[in-house]
């Protein structure tokens, strides 16, 4: 009888116990978000991936959720944080409250705390049986964030605000299992949805590899696709294997504007539909990689563990192979690989923004937390450039995806530049510098909507990137690590393959905006290095591919084993698309051949060079199948032939003329432009010309010392040209303005027109524009040219 009472004695207590668990729950699991959005960028940071009321000043729906809940009195306690504490501002923009079936608790959350920590309400009472609904409320609209929430029957219990402690407990309380579950056997895992990710997945499944695609947003595309905007940079289709790259261009956007009026002109689903297609890749979207399992000798990874960033489950992706496309070398530093990170004076992260002419006044909260801007404290924001081709060839016979805004003037946007922490860790700090990039556009939409209020009054804030667009973190060290200076001597090595047309590009915060802000800027400028081949571009070597340290690894993306002269040049989309293609298709020689990604280079290089001269569209159905192109195979628009025009009669080689000289072909043209070769001489291919009263073009330049300068543009008169064509000249003294009579004839005979003389700064991004507004004719272009002073 003893023995019987006392089992039934240990039944009950372990039954009580359990019943008195804290319940966990994931706030990205709520059944419906409502108008919060998922972040899941600083997982490696803080923990885990979380909901932000990303509302841009107005107040979001609110996420909501239903669980069975057993009749008590419960302590709900919410992990938050008052995002702009570590920061020392005013006031507190997170706010937010919950509601438990309707009932308001007795807090409001996300007032305090400089780091994530749990905030306790007051003891809510839950009657009866069924069904408890919890409600999320947003206050503000102004980035409130809530990671999971605990209700506790016990009211001494306290979870902890360590880090390590609160991972501990949430396995726990979620009954994660100690060992995730693993999947079968993967040729090829790949871990980062960008371009270089979408490259290498695509190419590895072409050549008949087993795939698993990791992700960890619910869109592909990385920095070019819809949350972040940025476009697509790097030259395609060219150099030593100019079918690399026809890959990248079956997915790449067309976009008008960096960033868009329209989101969607960046096309997720084009990106997503085209991976999709391809049968022996598994897709997992949502899904961070946060640990690696090695092999018993430590050195080839094993598995890669994902988190579920919805549901919270965990999965070992077991593989033979892995890829790095992670953008920060996440893999290769869980792996142990050696790597290369700047301590200080690194490029940063860029969070763009769109603001839209409503045509009626528009309030704006006020923001005493934001940085307290003055107009002269950053760029007043350009407007969008016309919607149509922001490079003619490059938009030339492609389905753009998207339908353009009617009315792309009432749209302005903050690009590129605005970019921080340059000298804040670009992984532990990562949080800090995206909330520093929301203080500054929250306090320049301040500025304008108050300070300059005639012109701003009817705007609106209509798009802020949350998702921030990172520059430079991690290298991972290959067998080779590239330098900038072999670009620019053209050494050319045995495994080139990956052509890189971008000049040698690193941003660095631009001192006119810096000085009231040192510790942080939050404006940059491009300072472009030694140039490289724009036309072929220079082959960037394999070995760069892979790591030195971990057997099965290989790099793709701004990962790459490069020095930091050679990133500026390798970083953009479209080349790193190219470099997965070439990853790709060296992960089959190491399954076919059960070799490594090093002895691809030892012993397989003559395979590769092969595969990377089959057109990308090229596929075997087996491993061990024959290559063959398909005849529903996408069709590419023809590139112009190599060379077209550029030494024809009436043709002026540009690199004969003196000084820096930015033809029409490398210029940034937005509208229609027609392009001809009928009025001679000519500089390069062709001259540039257009009626479209909304069209404008671009030419970027970059000075090595600082001084005055003699600008000079060129074209060819006609009685039908503009008397009046506005240029624009970003100088270092400021824009400046000057019209262009393109009827009478220059008095150079080779069509040169001079400007005047004008201030440049080393190494900063200048630039001389022509616009078609007023312009009383047809705009034309054909070169512009920087001189130095006599």
């Amino acid at each position: 009888m003893k023995s019987v009472l006392l089992a039934t004695l240990l039944t009950l207590g372990a039954a009580a116990a359990a019943h008195a668990q804290p319940l966990w729950l994931e706030a990205e699991s709520f059944s419906s978000p409502g108008g919060w959005v998922l972040d899941t960028q600083f997982i490696d940071v803080m923990g885990s991936p979380y909901l932000m009321a990303h509302g841009m000043g107005k107040p979001v729906k609110d996420a909501t959720t239903t669980i069975d809940l057993p009749a008590g009195t419960y302590t709900l306690w919410a992990r938050t944080k008052n995002w702009v504490a570590p920061f020392n501002a005013t006031g507190a923009p997170g706010r937010f409250e919950i509601t438990v079936n309707g009932q308001k608790l007795d807090h409001t959350f996300g007032t305090t705390g400089k780091d994530w920590q749990w905030e306790k309400s007051a003891p809510v009472k839950i009657t009866g049986k069924g069904k408890t609904t919890l409600a999320l409320h947003d206050l503000t609209g102004f980035d409130g964030r809530v990671d999971a929430l605990i209700l506790s029957k016990d009211d001494s219990f306290t979870p902890p605000n360590d880090l390590a402690a609160t991972n501990k407990l949430r396995r726990q309380l979620l009954g994660l299992p100690e060992k995730a579950p693993e999947t079968t056997e993967y040729d090829l895992v790949v871990i980062g949805g960008g371009y270089s990710g979408m490259g290498a997945a695509i190419s590895g499944a072409r050549q008949g590899l087993k795939v698993a695609f990791i992700q960890n947003r619910p869109v592909l595309g990385g920095n070019g696709s819809s949350e972040i905007q940025v476009w697509a940079m790097g030259g395609t289709r060219r150099g030593l294997y100019p079918h690399l790259g026809e890959i990248v261009e079956e997915f790449a956007d067309r976009a008008s504007n960096s960033p868009a009026a329209n989101p969607q002109e960046f096309n997720d689903k084009l990106k997503e539909d085209t991976v999709e297609a391809e049968k022996t890749i598994s897709l997992h979207l949502n899904t961070h990689v946060y640990g690696v399992e090695m092999t018993t000798d430590k050195k080839n990874i094993r598995s890669v563990i994902g988190l579920d960033t919805k549901t919270g489950k965990e999965t070992r992706f077991l593989g033979k192979l892995f890829v790095d496309c992670t953008g920060h070398g996440s893999v290769g530093a869980l792996a142990g690989a050696e790597f290369m990170m700047e301590e200080k004076g690194r490029m940063g992260m860029s969070n763009m923004w769109v603001m839209q002419n409503l045509k009626h006044p528009v309030t704006w909260p006020a923001t005493p937390w934001a940085l307290p801007l003055k107009l002269e404290d950053f760029p007043e924001p350009r407007p969008l450039a016309p919607v149509g081709k922001k490079n003619a060839e490059n938009m030339k016979g492609y389905d753009l995806g998207y339908t353009p805004v009617p009315d792309p003037e009432d749209y302005v946007h903050g690009e590129w530049f605005w970019e921080s922490g340059f000298d804040k860790h670009p992984i532990n700090d990562l949080e800090l510098i995206r909330d520093h990039n929301f203080r500054a556009v929250y306090g320049a939409v301040t500025a304008l909507k108050t300070l300059k209020a005639d012109k701003y009054a009817d705007f609106d804030l209509t798009w802020l990137a949350y998702i921030g667009g990172p520059r430079e973190s991690r290298r991972i060290v290959g067998d080779m690590i590239l330098n900038g200076e072999d670009m620019v001597k053209g050494i050319i090595h045995p495994d080139g393959c990956v052509p890189t047309t971008w000049d040698q590009d690193l941003h660095y915060p631009k001192e006119q905006y810096a000085k009231n802000f040192p510790d942080n800027p939050f404006i940059s400028r491009a300072e472009f290095g030694k140039h490289t081949d724009r036309k072929n571009g220079y082959p960037v070597p394999y070995r760069c591919f892979y790591s030195k340290d971990i057997g099965n690894l290989f790099m793709a993306g701004r990962t790459i084993s490069v020095e930091r002269h050679a990133l500026g040049s390798t970083r953009v989309m479209r080349t790193c698309g190219m470099m997965g293609e070439v990853v790709g298709k060296a992960a089959w020689i190491c399954v076919r051949h059960h070799t490594s990604p090093r002895g691809v280079y030892e012993q397989y290089l003559d395979i590769l060079k092969d595969l990377m001269s089959q057109p990308g569209a090229m596929r075997r159905d087996t491993l061990e199948g024959s290559l063959y192109l398909p005849a529903n195979a996408k069709k590419l628009p023809d590139l112009p032939p190599p060379g077209a025009a550029d030494s024809g009669e009436g043709s002026i080689d540009p690199k004969k003329l003196e000084g820096i000289v930015i033809d029409d072909t490398e210029a940034e043209l937005t509208g229609k432009w027609a392009h001809g070769q009928g009025l001679k001489p000519y500089i390069g291919k062709h001259y540039s010309y257009t009626g479209d009263k909304a069209a404008s073009a671009r030419f970027p330049f970059s000075v090595k010392q600082t001084g005055n300068y003699e600008v000079r543009i060129y074209f060819q008169p006609h009685e039908n040209r503009a008397k009046t064509a506005p240029v624009t000249l970003l100088t270092a003294d400021g824009e400046k303005q000057v019209t262009v009579d393109q009827t009478k004839a220059p008095k150079d005979p080779q069509g040169a027109y001079t400007l005047g003389t004008y201030k440049f700064n080393a190494g900063e991004e200048s630039a001389v524009i022509f616009r078609t507004a007023n312009a009383g004719g047809n705009v034309h272009l054909d070169a512009v040219q920087i001189v130095p002073a006599k």
